[in-house]
């Protein structure tokens, strides 16, 4: 007797990749997890802006506090409200004007968000505010969605944001200032990169150029993780996209030429304002050290100078790691920003550019996983340091 043969399976016709959006508008479980961490690190900020009026007024004999906004209207914050409200170069004064607070040195992309809210929040501090906690929100979805994609531990994003979020100079994170609005665009944008959304990628660091010059280095890393990942002449086509962020330097030096004839007028500003002029590492060390250790300033910038010194030893041993593992976009962003900032007269807000090192918070969420007491270790020594610069940084002690 003959067996007939089996029937042949049917093939289901396969459905079509989906490209996923650089960001999913349902949170997952996940996501609100992270969320939740960051709305409690903001409450607790507040609570300590809230205490710090009462506590350090600027007036020893006051009766009565200043503003709740008023800790958050701190240094830098009064270049970007200046520049939103009166633009770059106001009743002509520039560069050639006696006083001129060089405010050209910062790019346009925060004083036009600012500008932006404004208009829908009358208060100036309010809506600096407001930008920077949405836009910190968002990044700290990034950041923990990038964890996810590198780490097996399943509890990676919410470790890698605890790191962040409790780091020493997380105020600046909801200060009016362009930490919060640089992640949120740089984040995504290297999220989308990892997913090869490369049109996407290069619109979000366009935007990303526009807040601040380390926008730059971010993509020259997109550039290289293209370079390295990209095979076939098909997917090559979307090389054009990567030249979409120099449109940003390209428009703003246009415009500076067109106020001062000087194309390099953000350079020149910095350099004026606070000695960014180059200097050999070695002697930007050397002068960072001294004004540290040599006792020529007041004990608070001294010890300003001291922090500049750990963060660049920091920044050096993430690089170290980053090239000895291998991953070398991430390990030519580290390079370029600790270049650029090593490179000055003497170091200066290299504790606040580590909020930008994306790298250096996923390796400290990958290194408490394998030794869990590193987070206990951080936990103890981050949050009296991350409490006293937030306090220095709210009653205006310290222009760290």
């Amino acid at each position: 007797m003959s067996v007939s043969a089996p029937p042949r399976p049917v093939e289901v016709p396969r459905r079509p990749a989906v490209r996923r959006p650089v960001f999913a508008w349902r949170p997952g479980r996940a996501d609100r997890e992270v969320l939740w961490l960051y709305v409690l690190t903001r409450v607790g900020l507040w609570t300590t802006a809230g205490a710090a009026r009462w506590l350090f007024p600027s007036d020893d004999q006051a009766r009565n506090p200043a503003s709740f906004l008023s800790p958050w209207q701190q240094w830098d914050w009064w270049h970007y409200l200046h520049i939103a409200q009166d633009g770059y170069f106001p009743d002509q004064a520039g560069p050639w004007t006696v006083g001129w607070d060089n405010r050209e040195a910062f790019l346009p992309g925060f004083p036009l968000t600012l500008r932006a809210v404004h208009a829908v929040v009358p208060h100036w501090a309010a809506a600096g505010a407001l930008i920077s906690f949405v836009a910190g929100g968002v990044a700290v979805l990034a950041l923990a969605r990038i964890a996810r994609r590198h780490l097996p531990d399943p509890d990676a994003g919410r470790r890698t944001v605890l790191f962040f979020l409790l780091s020493p100079c997380a105020v600046f994170l909801a200060a009016g200032y362009t930490e919060a609005l640089f992640l949120a665009l740089a984040l995504p944008a290297w999220l989308a990169a990892q997913r090869r959304n490369w049109p996407a990628a290069g619109a979000l660091a366009c935007l990303a150029c526009s807040v601040r010059v380390t926008g730059l280095f971010l993509v020259a890393a997109l550039v290289l993780h293209f370079a390295l990942t990209t095979r076939g002449s098909r997917a090559w086509r979307a090389a054009p996209w990567l030249c979409l962020p120099a449109l940003s330097p390209v428009l703003y030096s246009w415009y500076l030429e067109a106020g001062t004839g000087d194309w390099m007028a953000w350079k020149h500003a910095q350099e004026r304002g606070w000695y960014r002029d180059f200097h050999a590492p070695w002697d930007a060390w050397a002068n960072t050290w001294n004004a540290a250790f040599h006792h020529l300033h007041p004990t608070g910038y001294a010890l300003m100078w001291q922090a500049e010194l750990l963060a660049m030893l920091a920044g050096v041993i993430l690089l170290v790691l980053l090239v000895r593992g291998r991953r070398w976009p991430e390990a030519l962003y580290i390079g370029l920003t600790l270049w650029a900032l090593g490179t000055s007269y003497w170091y200066t807000s290299i504790p606040r550019s580590t909020l930008l090192w994306w790298p250096l918070w996923i390796g400290l969420a990958a290194w408490s996983h394998r030794r869990p007491r590193v987070l206990t270790v951080y936990l103890c020594v981050a949050a009296p340091l991350a409490t006293t610069v937030a306090l220095t940084f709210l009653t205006g002690r310290w222009a760290g």
